[in-house]
């Protein structure tokens, strides 16, 4: 933890320093004549300024000085009435966000998500990332992403987005209640590949996929899965969500632990693009495989940041069917009955091309791992058609 609080220590004493060549005097004796500290701060503040200074800036808003008691509680209650929406419950909430179930009762009758800053938490930093949200969501039009529907502000002043009403369960619990075969999961992450890769084509990158965020539920008969939750989405080379955003702070994790690509374990997030996606999706669908996701999260968070950042960046984890092969007699058999087989069976499936599928969107250096989603979503078909597949050593 040392070596990142003094990065942080020298970053911020840098930008006290606006004139170049005295901030090149002070980086030269607070990184000790280390070069590569010095370029680790150095690229903090390009992408600071690029941002256009909303590093580690907290200023607050109006409405947020002129209520400092808040902290960050959801003013609203069922009952209540933003805009043309009446709320009628909670049903989500984040760090700055809380979401209800709404209605609308003009120009049509529906029920919808509403979207809302707390009260509170409404900085210029918060305020721009969940604008960018809205226009990352905005940007797409996909059946299996969930769409945004209207926008505007509260009384106060606070931004809220409205976005169709996503019914679902997570997916791994959905594929588990209803106990589904292989190839029929692996059919139903093909349409979240193909969704991602839509969002890649509008220049969005999700970085936080999980089961969490793909929500499933039954159309007609039909499993549907619906990607939702772009909060920390980044957008990629050439495409700017707000005009002035950045959405990796310094030590923050963007993302989730166990579904974290090695390269945002890094920690700075100056050079993530969409493959970075393409690991999270093999995360996903390692735990679609054998109910369990490459690394423990229990373990990742309880191994402290250095040791955390160290296996996601080092460790190879082990292949699926080795996993499950290496798992208690009774885990192989609740496993496998979740895919309507027994272990055997299971692992046999799992060995061969499967393993080799999961294994290259996994790879720690991104350049072996699949170029797209849909590269991704292909392979996986040609396993289903008994063709070779790409993933093949």
């Amino acid at each position: 933890m040392e070596p990142d609080s003094s990065l942080h220590t020298i970053f911020n004493g840098a930008l006290d320093h606006e004139d170049p060549e005295e901030r090149s005097r002070f980086l030269e004796v607070a990184c000790g004549g280390d070069p590569e500290r010095r370029g680790q701060v150095e690229r903090l503040l390009e992408a600071h300024n690029e941002a256009g200074g909303f590093f580690s800036n907290t200023r607050k808003t109006p409405a947020a000085a002129e209520n400092p008691g808040t902290g960050g509680l959801a003013a609203e209650k069922p009952g209540d009435t933003i805009g043309q929406y009446k709320l009628l419950q909670q049903i989500g909430e984040g760090g700055c966000g809380a979401v209800y179930m709404a209605e609308q009762h003009e120009p049509l009758r529906r029920r919808v998500a509403l979207k809302v800053i707390k009260s509170g938490m409404d900085t210029r930093q918060v305020i721009a990332r969940f604008e960018a949200e809205r226009q990352a969501l905005a940007l797409m039009d996909h059946a299996n992403i969930a769409k945004v529907l209207d926008a505007g502000a509260t009384g106060t002043g606070r931004p809220y987005f409205v976005m169709e009403l996503v019914r679902g369960i997570r997916i791994t619990d959905y594929c588990d209640q209803h106990n589904l075969p292989t190839a029929e999961r692996l059919a139903l992450f093909n349409l979240v590949c193909q969704a991602i890769q839509h969002a890649h084509q509008k220049g969005i990158i999700h970085r936080d996929i999980k089961p969490s965020n793909i929500l499933v539920a039954s159309h007609d008969g039909v499993p549907v899965p619906k990607v939702i939750d772009f909060g920390i989405a980044k957008a990629t080379t050439g495409q700017r969500l707000t005009d002035n955003t950045l959405f990796t702070a310094f030590e923050q994790f963007i993302g989730t632990p166990a579904y974290m690509s090695p390269e945002q374990a890094e920690l700075s997030g100056l050079d993530i693009d969409t493959r970075s996606d393409i690991y999270a999706l093999g995360v996903l669908l390692y735990e679609l495989l054998t109910g369990r996701t490459p690394f423990s999260a229990k373990e990742l968070q309880s191994a402290g940041l250095d040791a955390m950042r160290r296996a996601i960046r080092e460790q190879e984890p082990a292949r699926p069917s080795t996993r499950l092969s290496a798992l208690l007699a009774s885990d192989q058999t609740a496993t496998a009955e979740h895919h309507r087989t027994d272990s055997q069976k299971l692992i046999h499936a799992l060995r061969g091309d499967l393993d080799w599928i999961v294994m290259k969107a996994l790879e720690k250096d991104r350049n072996r791992r699949y170029e797209t989603a849909s590269g991704l979503a292909m392979d996986i078909q040609r396993h289903l058609e008994d063709e070779p597949v790409l993933a093949r050593p």
